[in-house]
């Protein structure tokens, strides 16, 4: 046998099998994972069906609302001053300038025109949006994706909620939206939208599901749908879609530090806009169930002052005079664990619950007091229109004043500032120094009415309280600033 073969026959011999099983397992991550791939692919949903079924249920809203004075600056731009804002500052120049194209004269008295978006519920004609899209419009265009227009009549709107109702008159063949349950709805399930950003009709976007039960300081009474679906300005009022081509909120806000989005959008869940929608439809308003409490959160410094395990429920700061709960027996301190069996986590998740109460219906509140769990039943009430409810007490006066070892000094508090404030009794904080008060964010003007969860209606009493705080152990301390009552920590 010649050199070259015996060479190449050795060669070939020395393929061992341990060599032969790591290439074969290479070949077998390789097609893992290159199925892998295309199986994720696959999984990716498809939004064309969805689309083509539930777009013609969606609507374009465009206002007209005629100029009042002669002291604007900006008339006529496709977006109202709320959309207008979500702009980058060019274009807000650009819209409010003397050479807009939509008449930036503010002689010109032209009527100002706005955009957002909707969805019929009903083949009666009935449309949901944004109170903000129609808001003080004189006239509200529908426009469906089959070039029908019609005048559309605002039937009610709720501030509280950013919803309003509108009705079409003399339609024929109107198609409706199917309406799902965003109670449903979970953290990272796919959603999408369809609406009309800067006037760019029937746009879909998608994303997913980022949080539920988002708070925002503009509308306690509704617990938002958090996404990444992509909303701006024209988008508002325009229904998010679940997979099953289910409306499950109506677009409302985004989040932005640039005037466009920026990941952080947030829908009305629809179980609440039905509500509302339902509302405002029989009676032209909505009625609101009423608890008359102001509320804070329980970090994890108050839920070691008062015996919690860890941080949950709503901290009850003050309980309005005449109120639901006044009468129901709820007291300042108290902290609510449970809302008729539904558990209260975060502060924020109280109000929302008792806003969905039938008034006049009784509510079982679970809330911890003195260490204990305890059981209140509360009457609720009607919300208050204005959110108002008018407070009196009757003072406690002291005539001395006195100074502490937490580094900072008291003094009586006046009977006419008591009867401001609507507090009974209590010492005003002349001087904080550095010390555990300031560390707790104590300061001058603070009202102190309660410490370590006894009242502290009297420079005398403040003495005795102090005098007897533990050491090294977290305290509460209620304080009334400004009108508002809060809870703060000290660690003596």
């Amino acid at each position: 046998m010649p050199e070259q073969d015996v060479q190449a026959a050795h060669a070939r011999s020395s393929v061992t099998p341990g060599a032969l099983l790591g290439a074969l397992l290479m070949v077998a991550a390789m097609m893992s994972v290159f199925w892998s791939q295309n199986a994720a692919a696959r999984s990716l949903p498809d939004f064309t069906r969805l689309v083509e079924e539930n777009s013609s249920a969606v609507v374009n809203i465009s206002t007209t609302t005629e100029a009042a004075s002669q002291g604007s600056g900006f008339h006529g731009s496709p977006f109202d001053e709320r959309q207008l804002e979500q702009l980058p500052p060019f274009l807000q120049d650009f819209f409010r300038g003397p050479r807009s194209p939509f008449g930036g004269s503010p002689r010109s008295q032209q009527p100002r025109r706005s955009m957002g978006s909707g969805f019929i519920v009903s083949a009666d004609g009935y449309v949901l949006t944004n109170n903000h899209v129609v808001e003080d419009a004189d006239e509200v265009i529908v426009r469906l994706n089959d070039r029908r227009e019609f005048t559309a009549t605002i039937v009610g709107t709720d501030p509280r909620s950013d919803m309003a109702v509108l009705k079409i008159e003399n339609a024929e063949d109107l198609p409706v939206v199917s309406v799902g349950r965003s109670k449903d709805l979970k953290v990272g399930e796919w959603v999408f939208a369809i609406g009309s950003p800067f006037g760019f009709d029937y746009t879909v976007t998608a994303g997913i599901v980022s949080a539920l039960g988002r708070s925002l300081p503009s509308e306690n009474y509704v617990p938002f749908i958090q996404t990444d679906v992509a909303i701006n300005p024209g988008n508002s009022g325009g229904p998010l879609f679940n997979l099953d081509g289910e409306v499950v909120g109506i677009n409302s806000q985004i989040y932005t530090r640039s005037g466009g989005f920026m990941g952080v959008s947030f829908a009305i869940p629809i179980d609440d806009a039905m509500n509302v929608f339902r509302q405002l439809r029989d009676s032209g308003s909505v009625a609101r169930g009423w608890l008359g409490v102001l509320i804070q959160e329980v970090n994890r410094d108050l839920a070691e002052s008062f015996g919690l395990k860890r941080p949950r429920g709503a901290l009850v700061a003050e309980v309005m005079p005449g109120s639901p709960a006044e009468k129901g027996g709820l007291e300042s301190g108290d902290i609510v664990l449970a809302y008729n069996g539904e558990d209260v986590e975060l502060s924020s998740d109280l109000p929302p619950m008792v806003g969905r109460t039938r008034i006049g219906e009784t509510a079982e509140l679970t809330v911890l007091r003195g260490g204990r769990e305890i059981s209140v039943d509360v009457a609720i009430g009607q919300l208050p229109e204005d959110g108002s409810q008018v407070a009196s007490s009757t003072p406690d006066a002291d005539a001395s004043g006195a100074a502490s070892p937490l580094g900072l000094s008291v003094e009586t508090l006046p009977p006419e500032t008591a009867s401001s404030v609507g507090v009974e009794g209590g010492v005003v904080v002349s001087g904080v120094s550095r010390g555990p008060a300031f560390d707790a964010g104590i300061r001058a003007r603070d009202i102190i009415t309660e410490i370590n969860r006894q009242q502290v209606r009297s420079v005398r009493d403040f003495r005795e309280v102090v005098s007897g705080l533990p050491e090294n152990r977290a305290v509460s301390v209620r304080v009334v600033r400004q009108g508002r009552a809060i809870y703060l920590v000290l660690k003596p």
